[in-house]
Formats: structure tokens, sequence, C-alpha cells
């Protein structure tokens, strides 16, 4: 029984990428009847009956993302740009935590790096890196970078997400030029109002893996978090827990707090923690306004 990847799915038919081929399969009718909606990205099994091809089997899912609607996404290219537009990081933060959310190896890709020295750009972002986040710089001018991305995307499904005008699809033309995407295809901005419809579909790479053709994470949101597991969000301040004098410190007023010592101490770095502080008393007003 073939096995393959649903790419896209429209009108009711989907299509399967099976052995370098792309199949036009039906979803068996077991699955209407198990509210099971078949997704871009799943893994399944075909068969052949009727001179068609049916879906048969839908693996379980590793992950699956509300918007887009997606299954098995392994990772998130947050990209920014160095500048035109310059990066706003606290939007940066909640793209972070919108991926360790949904459980996805997140890679920051700063691009525009052209304009900007490289000992600049570098500053950018490293206290991300401190963090132990992946950080990758690219110039779709001078293509500096590019070999790095292509790497990271090599046999993974990826979602591009980031403000619009940062260069994601030329980013992409430039991982694979037959891709041909026109700038703004990947973009942040909503479809709302237009009489399209955007479809989700995968676009396999070359080199193996595929990549998500709509936005990641559409809506930042981030009100459905718990203020107090914000900060499992913040992998720096992982070393640190279980130090502070009080169990469920919240590293904002407690005395004795053992992340806001290593803030002092540069250990972690004051506008991450900035931020952090800046998005608990967002929550915080959230769960006010709803009493």
């Amino acid at each position: 029984m073939p096995q393959g990847i649903i790419i896209k799915g429209i009108g009711g038919f989907y299509y399967v990428s099976v052995g370098g081929k792309v199949l036009e399969c039906k979803a068996r009718g077991k699955f209407r009847k198990e509210k099971i909606t078949p997704l871009v990205g799943d893994r399944v099994d075909v068969v052949e009956e009727y001179g068609g091809y049916i879906i048969q089997n839908i693996y379980p899912r590793i992950t699956k993302l509300i918007r887009p609607s997606v299954a098995n996404v392994d990772q998130a290219v947050i990209a920014f740009a160095c500048m035109k537009p310059s990066p706003n990081l606290n939007l940066l933060d909640k793209f972070l935590i919108m991926s360790s959310y949904n459980k996805l190896k997140t890679v920051i890709c700063m691009n525009k790096i052209d304009l900007m020295s490289e000992r600049d750009g570098c500053k950018i972002l490293e206290h991300y890196s401190k963090a132990g986040y992946k950080c990758i710089y690219t110039s779709t001018v001078t293509g500096e970078g590019i070999e790095d991305l292509k790497k990271e995307l090599k046999n993974v499904i990826t979602v591009f997400a980031g403000p619009s005008g940062v260069g994601k699809s030329s980013m992409l033309n430039k991982v694979q030029s037959s891709l041909r995407l026109k700038t703004g295809d990947i973009s942040e901005k909503s479809e709302r109002g237009k009489n399209t419809t955007r479809h989700t579909e995968l676009l396999e790479l070359k080199g193996g893996g595929y990549v998500v053709d709509t936005p990641g994470f559409s809506s930042l949101d981030i009100s459905f978090i718990p203020k107090d597991e914000l900060q499992d969000y913040f992998p720096e301040f992982s070393d640190f827990r279980g130090y502070c004098r009080y169990a469920h410190c919240s590293h904002i007023n407690e005395p004795g707090c053992a992340v806001k010592e290593a803030v002092r101490g540069n250990i972690i770095d004051d506008m991450r923690y900035t931020s952090y502080t800046r998005l608990y008393d967002e929550l915080s007003r959230i769960r006010r306004s709803y009493k």
C-alpha cells in the first residue's frame, strides 16, 4: 500500500505526493463518520480503486497547527529583517512563544544583513543565541546565509512566519529558484475581505523537505497562556528554576529571585527579561479584564 503526504486539498480532493508522483485522491467515507478531516501535511496510505485513488489510512499527527491548518510541521523559521523594517523584538518574542507552544523546533532568520555591518547585525540576535535559539543571518542580495538556511530546511516540514516586508518569499526563491514565488506570496497580511480563498499547500524542496506556502501563526494572541506559565517559554530561565527563595516565583517582584539575580549578573539578557515583564504585565491585565 503506497504511503505519501498530502500536499494540497481543494474541493474534497487531496493531492498526495507518493514516490515522486502526485496522485489526486478522495478520502475514505469512514473519516467523515469519525469526524476526521484530512489535512495538508498528513502522512497517509493510498489505495487504487475503480480507476481512482482513495486515502485509506491517516497516520497519527505529530503536530497540528490551526492557522494555517496543517499537520506534522517540524519547525518554524521566524523571519525578520535587520532593517526596512527594523525588527520589533517584542513581536519576535511572541512568535517564539507561539512556536514553542506548538512544539516546533525554531530557527530565527534575520534577513537583509547586507543593509548593515556584520558586527552590528550579529548584535541583534546575540542574546537569542545565548538563550539557545538557532540564529541565521541572510541576504537575498549577496546570497549570504542562504546555504545555511537550505541545511535547516532539509528533510523537514517548515512553516515560515514573521511580519510582512522582511523578504520571506525572496529568501525561498533564493533557496530554490523553481518555486518562483511572487513577492508577498508568503505574507502576514490578512486575506479577509478579498474574494479569493487561500488554500494551504506544501512546496517540495529538491534537497528534501517541504515548505508551507501560507504564513504560520496568523494570530499572535497569547492570552490563552496563563501568566504563571509564561516563564516556561523563556528557555534561558530554566537553569535558575528551583533556586528562587519562593517555590512559585514569578520573577517579577519577589525578593531572592534567582532569575533577577542572573539578569543583574548579565547572565540573562536584560532586553529579554524586559520583554518577559512586559508580556507578564500584558497577560495580568487580560486576566483582570475577564473578572
